[in-house]
């Protein structure tokens, strides 16, 4: 399945290259509403409040009440969590918050197993989606500026038990248009039992189809908002 996404960043849609440079900036809200309105699943990611640079909560809740969304931003607390499914959402996508820095001696002791726990039992492991960022083959958190000593592999593993659903992104395509990475995607895919979602990358029809038929859905952006992948 493609899930279209819309990033969010001083009151405005974009699309960023790696997380850091600006490629494409909108204020058609609606008009990417309606160009997603047929979809059953939209990801809706507010990388402000990711960056805790504000937030974009006015525009999260008119997106969310028009679009079935899975939201993202800034969730370190259960509060937050709570808020984002008050104002819509239908599951919630958790990253960094639930990882803390370590020398990799002890992979446990680099996930907040207390955070997670406590995220799960408010909100429910049906709603809560665990992303997890690679980069360079590391897990990477905080908009993608910190590198832990941990694989998204031993991540998923260590993460299963209080998420139904992950959110893998490879960060080394995100944004390029050049392709992703099957085989790490299917790496992750085969070191947990729970539901996959793939972004970083993904480009081409053939693509999303592959990971279809893998039981994987695939956010797409960058594609999507120049173009070169047709969605209507």
């Amino acid at each position: 399945m493609l899930i279209p996404s819309i990033d969010l960043q001083g009151g405005k849609v974009v699309q960023l290259v790696q997380g850091d440079k600006l490629a494409i900036s909108s204020d058609d809200l609606d008009g990417w509403i309606a160009k997603f309105a047929r979809f059953p699943k939209v990801q809706l990611i507010d990388l402000d409040a990711a960056m805790s640079r504000g937030n974009n909560d006015a525009l999260v809740r008119q997106i969310a009440a028009q679009l079935p969304c899975r939201v993202g931003g800034g969730v370190r607390s259960i509060r937050r969590a709570e808020e984002l499914i008050a104002a819509g959402a239908q599951a919630v996508i958790a990253g960094s918050g639930l990882f803390r820095r370590g020398d990799g001696t002890d992979l446990s002791q680099m996930i907040d197993h207390d955070f997670a726990r406590s995220l799960a039992d408010a909100i429910g492991m049906n709603r809560l989606i665990a992303a997890v960022d690679s980069r360079e083959g590391r897990v990477c958190i905080h908009g993608w500026k910190t590198v832990l000593p941990l694989t998204a592999v031993e991540a998923v593993r260590l993460l299963e038990g209080y998420c139904d659903e992950f959110l893998y992104t490879h960060v080394d395509k995100e944004g390029l248009m050049q392709g992703t990475d099957m085989a790490a995607i299917k790496a992750v895919a085969s070191a947990t039992a729970r539901k996959l979602t793939a972004a970083g990358g993904i480009t081409t029809r053939a693509e999303i189809d592959a990971l279809d038929a893998l039981g994987i859905d695939a956010v797409v952006g960058m594609a999507i908002y120049t173009g070169s992948l047709a969605i209507d």
